[in-house]
């Protein structure tokens, strides 16, 4: 199973992003998924989750100004992000089961 994310940068705080997490080797449409970030300090962090159904579970930290969706055709999760802070700064990874992407680095800073 290979999870390939992209879509990081650097934005200017109260900007946007989209990350995508395309997935290859496996089944997706049965399996939920879940977004996560490392932080600078090096803590890693649950973002959001998506499930099978489509139900989703975000963190207290961006609820509200991040939204997490699938695309089961292509085989890909999305992370939109809004109203971005310093404080999200981090590698953004995506999960399934038990494989993980290597991530896409998000600075936010002006």
């Amino acid at each position: 199973v290979q999870l390939v994310e992209s879509g990081g940068g650097l934005v200017q705080p109260g900007g946007s992003l989209r990350l995508s997490c395309a997935v290859s080797g496996s089944e997706f449409s049965i399996y939920g998924l879940s977004w996560n970030r490392r932080t600078p300090g090096n803590q890693r962090e649950h973002v959001a989750t998506i499930t099978a159904g489509g139900s989703t579970v975000y963190s207290d930290l961006v609820k509200g100004r991040f939204t997490i969706s699938r695309d089961n055709a292509k085989k890909t999760i999305y992370l939109q992000m809004s109203n971005l802070a310093p404080e999200d700064t981090g590698v953004y990874y995506c999960t399934m089961i038990d494989a993980v992407g290597q991530g896409t680095q998000v600075t936010v800073s002006s």
